[in-house]
């Protein structure tokens, strides 16, 4: 039943009245890749919106259409259970969350930090300067990371596929953008472990919260050896169930649901093309040894980094092909503000009917006046009484208001539509949520991103029509679209999922997945339970928080040189390798590329140094330091590269081989330093050795038994090719495990500055804490340590 245009403004869609507030919500179902409509089968609708066509007969797509997993390597999980673990949690962590993106984005983590703190967690907020007040209103601590989202809001409307238009490349936006994505890689590491701005409490994080665009996340939790946990708004988990967001391509041979999976792996491929090299100088300056080609793109979920997507599942259930590691708990609603309207919009909403909403948001759109007629004009064709916002595009600029339409600034949707028959926007998803949890009938104008799947699934469900590219809108598409959240269909199906999300909590249940995915043995103190561990006596296998530690010292029961840092969660990054072809391959080319580089560098710094320079001799000395540098960087990547890199790549290689006709091969441990290096060369070998050569005689005998004459002949090409294989990849690694495990003994020992930066700060914020703490609190440290140490 359509809204009545004569109730009360101020009447929420869903009041005890409402027949669909007692319509029970289904059960939470796991979606099958089948029943996926009409996503699954890759015919979306959507033109011109900017998404990465993906060519079906490219070498890429063919590539990473053959690792797509097959149906018996999919994970399983109970679909009665939403998270991995259900359990109390009493540690009081430090965690920043790092938030790039428009106003949007960042409000569902608002709502997301003030639950954190619910549980007495430090919650850190770091995004955009303009956002501080936004977040600092809300009682959450703030961190500057820099980064213009207007500007970036901007390049996406322009360039909403992720490829730039050549309009962006002559303007100069690309560059601008790198240079905006380095300041944002720096903020992030800054917020991680540099005192609040304001206060100045020092701040050192022990977990990491993120959305996936802010890049810095991974590597960030890498070097402070802390558990990572992503959150996201919009699908960024490889699924056949249905295409990237960002992907656009039409069904031909390949198995769409093929398609649908390695269309992440595209996307990602594409994004690490434009931003490796920006993201491995950020590791660079972290003291992190750059991420390989082939590992990048996929570093999430090689890594297995937690996910978290706040959307119902109401309207878009998890996939079955999705892990346990990775939930879909709900949209993020924050507790709606205090508010009271102005004058003018409380006597607009009185004077008539419920209006439809219109509004863009923070979107940059290139010709606000344009869109601002064709709106009116729409307005005026549907007869129906609107309330526009203006947003970060001005709309209205130079219109006057009237008795049908009414232009507003700022205010909060949560409180807004509650008082309107349809909302009109841009698609973001906290947008869509909120429309949807007053039960608005919506329509949806994509500009990029998420957009264009949001308006999708607002249309499969019938809350809505068919998205309408904003390169496609006109004042007659914008009426017809109108219209169709005006039937009682469009209202009836709105009311369904608004009674749906109302038993939902998508915040609560965001924290219950980040709580289930920590690695509470290794995170608690030892000595202080509900604090986190960031130390470890060196004496005794005992965890240190910072309080305790610096308490301890302070005491003088233990010295500083008796601890070492406890990482929560390490991570190692692992370039495997497929084949031996491939292996090489990409070590070559990572050895030219090192080797331009600093070719690069002997040519580029020497001049470099001549225009900073005044003095003859000071230009002469910067000359001939720049020059010796350059060779150095040639000779380390020559002699790492021939000596290191090709053997290892080929030792790996060759024992990937017995993969591809079915043979599991024994994993080895990581080779992290020169001891490890030769104990996985000694057991490399020997088990090449004597692998190999019983191949020779079980491949045989294995394939007489099962198939005769032909399986003989089978087994003998299997033995004799495991043989071949392993004898040299156990040959190569003689030479090759150990000299990678060198080199890494040399970088650690000579890449030591971020650890002692880390150390500095932790220890600064112990400093501070204990400060803080009674003398009965410390002697109960100090009782607990020695009572732990044995004493």
């Amino acid at each position: 039943m359509e809204k009545s245009q004569s109730s009360s403004p101020h009447t929420s869609p869903h009041d005890p009245n409402n027949q669909y507030d007692d319509v029970p919500p289904p059960p939470y179902h796991e979606l099958e890749a089948t029943e996926w409509s009409p996503l699954s089968r890759g015919d979306t609708g959507i033109t011109h919106d900017g998404r990465i066509d993906i060519d079906l007969s490219s070498r890429l797509t063919k590539s990473l259409v053959k690792l797509v997993p097959n149906e018996d390597d999919q994970p399983t999980h109970d679909p009665s259970h939403r998270f991995t673990i259900q359990r109390a949690w009493n540690i009081r962590l430090n965690i920043v969350i790092q938030v790039v993106g428009s106003r949007g984005d960042v409000q569902p983590f608002i709502a997301l930090g003030q639950e954190l703190q619910k549980y007495g967690h430090r919650v850190r907020l770091a995004t955009h300067n303009v956002f501080d007040s936004f977040v600092r209103e809300s009682n959450l601590e703030f961190f500057p990371i820099g980064g213009d989202p207007k500007e970036l809001m901007a390049y996406m409307v322009k360039n909403p596929g992720l490829i730039p238009s050549m309009k962006s490349l002559k303007e100069g936006d690309i560059q601008r953008k790198r240079t905006m994505i380095s300041e944002l890689l720096d903020g992030c590491w800054k917020s991680c472990v540099e005192s609040d701005p304001q206060s100045e409490q020092p701040f050192v994080a022990d977990a990491i919260i993120a959305n996936p665009p802010s890049f810095a996340h991974i590597h960030c939790a890498q070097a402070l050896g802390i558990p990572l946990h992503l959150m996201f708004t919009m699908p960024w988990s490889s699924t056949k169930a249905f295409p990237h967001p960002l992907a656009n391509f039409k069904v031909g041979e390949i198995d769409p649901e093929k398609i649908n999976h390695a269309s992440y792996g595209i996307v990602e491929w594409l994004t690490w093309q434009g931003l490796g090299d920006v993201i491995n100088k950020f590791r660079h300056s972290l003291d992190l040894e750059p991420v390989p080609t082939t590992v990048g793109p996929v570093l999430a979920e090689v890594l297995k980094i937690p996910f978290t997507y706040c959307w119902s599942p109401a309207l878009v259930p998890k996939p079955m092909d999705w892990p346990s590691h990775i939930d879909v708990c709900g949209f993020f609603f924050r507790d709606p503000p205090p508010y009271n309207p102005p004058r003018e919009i409380d006597a607009f909403l009185r004077e008539g009917p419920p209006p439809v909403y219109i509004g863009f948001g923070s979107i940059v759109i290139e010709d606000p006046g344009k869109m601002t007629t064709s709106i009116l004009e729409a307005v005026r064709m549907c007869g129906v009484r609107a309330i526009i916002s203006k947003g970060w595009s001005n709309l209205g600029e130079g219109v006057s208001d009237t008795k049908d339409v009414l232009f507003i600034g700022d205010c909060p949707h949560e409180w807004l539509f509650q008082h309107v028959t349809a909302v009109v926007h841009h698609g973001g998803a906290g947008t869509a949520a909120c429309g949807l949890r007053n039960a608005c009938p919506t329509v949806v104008v994509p500009f990029f991103g998420d957009q264009p799947f949001w308006g999708e699934m607002i249309a499969a469900a019938g809350a809505g029509p068919k998205p309408v590219p904003h390169k496609l809108l006109t004042s007659q598409s914008l009426c017809e679209a109108i219209s169709f959240c005006l039937a009682p269909e469009a209202t009836t199906a709105a009311r369904r999922i608004c009674s749906q999300m109302v038993t939902e909590n998508g915040v609560t249940a965001a924290v219950q997945s980040f709580h289930a995915n920590l690695p509470f043995e290794a995170m608690h103190c030892d000595v202080t339970p509900n604090l986190p561990a960031t130390w470890m006596y060196k004496k005794a296998p005992i965890k240190l928080s910072k309080l305790a530690a610096q308490t301890l010292i302070a005491k003088g029961v233990i010295g500083q040189n008796d601890i070492t840092s406890h990482e929560t969660n390490p991570v190692s990054i692992i370039n495997t390798r497929w084949d031996p072809v491939t292996g090489v391959g990409s070590a070559c080319t990572s050895i030219v590329s090192d080797m331009t580089s600093a070719t690069k560098g002997m040519i580029v710094d020497p001049y470099t140094s001549i225009q900073h320079s005044t003095a003859t001799t000071t230009i002469t000395k910067n000359i001939a330091t720049s020059t010796a540098k350059g060779i150095g960087k040639f000779n380390i990547a020559l002699f790492k590269g021939t000596i290191v890199e090709l053997p290892l790549a080929a030792a790996e290689g060759f024992r990937a081989i017995p993969k591809l006709y079915g043979e599991e091969v024994k994993q080895h441990e990581e080779v992290k330093d020169w001891s490890s290096g030769f104990r996985v060369a000694g057991k490399n070998f020997a088990h090449g050795m004597v692998d190999g050569v019983h191949g020779l005689v079980r491949e045989p005998s294995e394939g007489l038994k099962s198939g005769g004459g032909l399986g003989l002949a089978k087994g003998v090409g299997k033995g004799t090719l495991g043989f071949l294989t392993k004898t040299t990849s156990a040959a190569l690694g003689i030479v090759a495990y150990p000299g990678d495990g060198i080199c890494k003994s040399i970088r650690h020992a000579a890449k030591s500055g971020t650890r002692k930066r880390i150390r500095i700060a932790r220890m600064g914020e112990g400093d501070f804490l204990a400060s803080k703490a009674h003398e009965e609190d410390m002697r109960v440290i100090t009782k607990n340590f020695e009572r732990l140490r044995g004493r």
